[in-house]
């Protein structure tokens, strides 16, 4: 990967491409690479929705190898959620073709003049920009169908709904699968809606005539890849629940531990949780003739995904995860897996973040728009979105939006982004991560989940404040470094319990780049990256009290253990003193 490829979308004349060397880019990949060109290129004032806001789409260092769980893509933009800078990534198939193209990264700059949708196609031979209205606010489904029907089934699509089109805050870019589906997706923060601003309807990857990337040193990477494997296959998290369950094998597990956020964060319990938790959706796939366990990827070895078919076992979705089950699921107090995967589909077919639409549908609720464990409404709400409805457009731009506009107080939001499955109160070192993410409220930013209730990595107690911003601090470097190598986040697992497996990873880098890095150097990627990414936020006008959870988190006890967050502000404020 030596070349970058700028689009500029707003050139004299109609868009054209353009191929660069990589200059000061050299070396990095994924979220090193998209965020360092944000931070460098974008103005932190500038409109997330105009012209000199850029989508940057970056596979990761070893993303086009054979290295196993390279596959994950990053995209960097200025967020119309948070106003911040903001790194979103995905699996999916375009990552390892975009890595065999040599592309480092893909950049679309500038905004047409006009409201032309285009269609741009990459090969091998480089980029071609097409008009093509007739693709005007179609689903992400039907889109790829007739990609599919023009381009046959060996490309790839990175493409966006009628959110994105219509620019919505929660829009997301969809990434397609090994079977062509448009089920993976850069989710938070509203990707699509830049692409949308962008006019860029869908991205077409297609790596017909090229080969694997080599690595410097074969038979160390070889190697190295091998003892890789076999670490993430015996650790119990990665070689067992996560291939048997998918991710949603959290659902009893976080409901166990009283973590799990009820009737838009009021509970920590589901009392019907059993109904929609990861052993019920994979003893129901099977039984429809889907799939407990597979790859969003080729070369994915956990295999946390699957495919979710319906009553009469027709392909429905892909397995929702677990993030996805719990905020249409408990969120809302419904316990219906099939309404929940019709969400998720629905979610995936307009191009929307399903944490954001679940806990926008969630405040909603609150609101008196429809009653909470109402699946039919939340249905309806979410075409609401789909059919750019009035309604739906504030739904569209998430629950910060809805519940400014409906009057709802408690609306669980950090820089305006929604939070995830796990209450902060619960799981105190989540919400140091919630607070103080760059990103707003992520959990991937920091998983502390996994060493508060998961044992992993050590424990610290999930219910009190001791611990928790050191904990932070070192996940979030930790992810920062992985989410650039295009490795999948859930390596962590091995990598932290670990010690072979970890160095078997950097062994995986070092064999393929031909550089000697330690550990100490991964740590201090992880800082660089999440330097930027802070440094534009501060530029943008974030301050310290950006990093806070609402102030409900400190007032309200959450039961079952009748906590509250009891990390002060003060001590928030030390997570990035390095």
């Amino acid at each position: 990967m030596d070349k970058i490829l700028r689009i500029d979308m707003g050139a004299k004349g109609g868009p054209k491409a353009h191929e660069k060397p990589l200059g000061e880019y050299a070396g990095i990949g994924g979220r090193a690479m998209t965020s360092a060109i944000i931070a460098k290129e974008v103005p932190p004032m500038c409109h997330p929705l105009g012209e000199d806001n850029k989508l940057v789409f970056a596979p990761g260092l070893l993303s086009g190898s054979v290295a196993a769980m390279s596959g994950r893509i990053s995209v960097g933009f200025k967020s119309p959620l948070t106003g911040g800078i903001k790194e979103s990534n995905a699996g999916g198939q375009p990552s390892q073709m975009i890595g065999r193209l040599g592309y480092a990264a893909i950049v679309l700059e500038g905004k047409p003049k006009d409201d032309t949708i285009y269609k741009i196609i990459i090969n091998k031979d480089g980029a071609d920009i097409v008009t093509d209205n007739s693709l005007n606010m179609l689903g992400n489904y039907d889109l790829v169908a007739k990609i599919k029907k023009e381009c046959g089934d060996k490309v790839a699509c990175i493409s966006i709904g009628p959110a994105g089109e219509m620019k919505m805050a929660a829009a997301s870019v969809a990434f397609t699968d090994m079977e062509m589906r448009p089920t993976r997706h850069a989710g938070r923060g509203g990707a699509g809606a830049v692409m949308g601003s962008k006019g860029v309807k869908v991205i077409i990857v297609d790596d017909t005539g090229t080969s694997m990337r080599t690595p410097a040193d074969p038979e160390k990477f070889k190697k190295a890849n091998k003892n890789f494997v076999q670490g993430l296959k015996k650790h119990p998290v990665t070689g067992e629940g996560l291939p048997a369950y998918g991710t949603n094998v959290l659902t009893n597990v976080v409901n166990e531990a009283g973590a799990y956020p009820t009737r838009n964060f009021t509970s920590g319990r589901f009392e019907t949780c059993s109904r929609i938790s990861g052993e019920t959706q994979a003893e129901t796939e099977t039984a429809r003739g889907g799939l407990a366990t597979h790859g969003c990827h080729k070369g994915c070895v956990i295999r946390c995904s699957g495919v979710y078919n319906d009553k009469d076992g027709n392909f429905l979705t892909k397995q929702p995860e677990y993030e996805t089950v719990w905020a249409h699921g408990g969120n809302c107090e419904i316990d219906d897996l099939d309404a929940i995967a019709m969400l998720d589909r629905l979610d995936d077919d307009f191009g929307l973040d399903t944490i954001e639409m679940g806990a926008t549908i969630g405040v909603a609720m609150e609101a008196g728009l429809a009653k909470f464990g109402d699946a039919e409404a939340a249905i309806n709400l979410l075409k609401e979105v789909g059919k750019g409805t009035p309604l739906g457009r504030i739904l569209g731009n998430g629950a910060a939006i809805t519940g400014k506009v409906f009057g709802v107080e408690r609306v669980p939001v950090v820089k305006g982004q929604s939070m995830p499955a796990y209450d902060p109160r619960a799981v105190q070192g989540q919400g140091v991560t919630y607070a103080t993410s760059p990103m707003g409220a992520d959990h991937t930013a920091g998983y502390a989940v996994a060493t508060n209730l998961l044992g992993v990595g050590g424990n610290v107690d999930a219910l009190k404040p001791e611990g928790q911003v050191e904990l932070s601090r070192n996940l979030q470097i930790a992810t920062a470094a992985i989410d650039s190598t295009g490795m999948c986040l859930f390596i962590a697992f091995a990598i932290l319990d670990q010690p072979e497996t970890f160095q078997a990873l950097i062994d995986l880098i070092n064999g393929f780049t031909g550089q000697k890095l330690t550990a100490d150097d991964i740590t201090a990627l992880g800082k660089s990256i999440l330097n930027n990414e802070r440094d534009f936020n501060a530029r943008a006008g974030f301050t310290s009290k950006d990093d806070r959870l609402p102030d409900y988190f400190r007032k309200e006890k959450f039961a079952p253990h009748d906590v509250r967050f009891e990390v002060t502000d003060e001590e928030l404020d030390q997570v990035f003193n390095w």
